[in-house]
């Protein structure tokens, strides 16, 4: 299993919003993500910079095979009013390298 770990930007103030949204995912998206390879997502919120910290765990390319499915799109659709988007609606998304593992 791979760890995946990347960065977006929310915008300032909705915090609340990003969180409701979340609580409430689709379970379709939730299915979608599962059927992708995505086995464990975990997104963190960074205060000073608004920030949001994801890490996924996936198998089988995870995340690679989401761009263009329809569920997807509509989702970034819906989160698009909140944070950093891509002109597809996607959102920015900025690779985080690994430094440091403990042994």
């Amino acid at each position: 299993m791979e760890q995946v770990v990347f960065k977006m930007k929310l915008k300032s103030g909705f915090k609340a919003e990003y969180k409701r949204r979340h609580d409430k995912i689709w379970p379709e998206l939730v299915a979608l993500l599962k059927e992708s390879g995505i086995k464990k997502y975990d997104i963190f919120f960074d205060e000073q910079t608004d920030s949001l910290i994801a890490v996924q765990y996936v198998e089988n390319g995870g995340a690679t095979s989401l761009a263009g499915n329809p569920i997807m799109t509509r989702w970034w659709e819906y989160m698009a009013d909140l944070m950093e988007t891509n002109p597809d609606k996607s959102p920015v998304v900025v690779g985080l390298e690994n430094v440091f593992s403990m042994p």
